[in-house]
C-alpha cells in the first residue's frame, strides 16, 4: 500500500490526471458529434446499441495511445531520475514497485472507462433514446473494456520499464491505436493475436454489414476470449515483473 501511495505522490506534479481528462474529452467529444450527426441523418441510429458500438470502435484507437502515455509518464520517472538504486535502499523491492505502478496505471485507465459509462448514460438521456437504459450491455461494455485495458497495460508497462527511451513505448501505443482501429478488417483468427483488437472483440455490441445497410447485434461478451485475455495478461505481467526485477541497474 505504501508503494502505491508513493506512486500517486510522485505523480502529483506531472499533470497526468489533467492530461487523461483532456484526452478523454477529445474522444467523448468526437463520439458525441459523430452520434449526433448519425441520428440527424437517420432516426434508427438513435439507439443505445449504436452508442456503445461507436465508443467500442473509438476505444480501439484512443485507449492504446492513452494507456501508452499514462504508463510512459509513470515509468519515465525512474529512468530520468535514475531512482531505481534509491528505491532499492527502501524496504520495497522491485517487484512491489512494479506492482504499484501497474495498479496505479490501471486505476487511471479505470477512471477513463467509468467516465465513458457516465457519458453513455448522459448522452442517452439527453437525446431521449427510446428503449430503457440497457444496464446489462453497459456493465458488459465496462467489463470488456477493462479486460482489454488490463492486457494492453501489462504489455506497455513491460516495454516502458525495459526500454529507457519512452519514444519506443509511445510508438508502440500509436501502432496499437492503428491496429485497434483497423482490427475489424482482419480475419477472426488474426484478430485474436492482435491484443489491441480486444477493445472491439470484447464489446457486447457488433455491427452486421449487409448489402443494403447494416444492423447492430447485441449479445454477451465472448467468455473464452475474455479468459484468454486475462491469461495473457497474467503471462505478460509475470514475465515483465521477472525481467525487470532481474535487470541490471
Amino acid at each position: 500500500m505504501r508503494a502505491i501511495i508513493l506512486e500517486y505522490y510522485k505523480l502529483r506534479r506531472r499533470r497526468v490526471w489533467a492530461m487523461l481528462t483532456l484526452f478523454l474529452a477529445a474522444e467523448l467529444g468526437w463520439a458525441a458529434v459523430s452520434m449526433s450527426i448519425s441520428i440527424s441523418r437517420s432516426a434508427s441510429n438513435a439507439s443505445w446499441e449504436a452508442l456503445i458500438f461507436s465508443l467500442s470502435s473509438m476505444n480501439g484507437l484512443f485507449l492504446p495511445i492513452l494507456t501508452a502515455i499514462v504508463i510512459s509518464r509513470i515509468c519515465d520517472m525512474e529512468h530520468k531520475g535514475d531512482t531505481w538504486k534509491m528505491l532499492m535502499t527502501t524496504p520495497a523491492g522491485r517487484r512491489s514497485v512494479y506492482a504499484a505502478k501497474y495498479i496505479c496505471a490501471v486505476n487511471l485507465v479505470l477512471y477513463g472507462i467509468l467516465a465513458q459509462a457516465v457519458f453513455i448514460i448522459g448522452f442517452g438521456m439527453l437525446h431521449k433514446l427510446e428503449s430503457p437504459l440497457p444496464l446489462g450491455l453497459l456493465l458488459q461494455f465496462t467489463a470488456g473494456t477493462l479486460v482489454a485495458s488490463l492486457l494492453v497495460a501489462a504489455m506497455q508497462q513491460w516495454v516502458s520499464l525495459a526500454v529507457k527511451n519512452q519514444a519506443f513505448a509511445l510508438c508502440l501505443g500509436m501502432l496499437g491505436g492503428f491496429l485497434g482501429t483497423t482490427a475489424s478488417l482482419f480475419p477472426a483468427a488474426v484478430r485474436k493475436a492482435v491484443v489491441w483488437s480486444y477493445y472491439l472483440d470484447l464489446s457486447p455490441v457488433t455491427y452486421l454489414y449487409q448489402a443494403s445497410g447494416g444492423s447492430y447485434i447485441t449479445g454477451t461478451i465472448p467468455v473464452l476470449q475474455c479468459i484468454a485475455a486475462l491469461f495473457i495478461t497474467v503471462l505478460l505481467y509475470t514475465g515483465g515483473n521477472a525481467h525487470i526485477s532481474r535487470q541490471a541497474i
